[in-house]
């Protein structure tokens, strides 16, 4: 049975690396079409209510991302 710090752990790791790669790496940029393409089809009222949800998005998967490469790295490399 795993620890049930660990259950707590992937989340709020996930959360941080990807408040780190925020400072870290770019976030998508879409030509001016396409994002009034984006918030029309998404029914949104503004270019900056898009890009908020981009952003968000984009993130958290860079988080998700970085957690699980970090994750396998540890145990299959460092662990014993």
């Amino acid at each position: 049975m795993n620890n049930p710090f660990l259950t707590f752990l992937m989340p709020m790791s996930t959360l941080m690396l990807g408040f780190l790669s925020a400072l870290l790496l770019p976030a998508p940029w879409f030509g001016i079409e396409l994002t009034r393409r984006l918030t029309t089809l998404f029914h949104l009222s503004d270019i900056n209510q898009l890009y908020t949800l981009i952003f968000c998005l984009w993130f958290l998967l860079l988080g998700a991302a970085e957690y699980y490469v970090i994750r396998f790295i540890w145990l299959r490399f460092i662990k014993v």
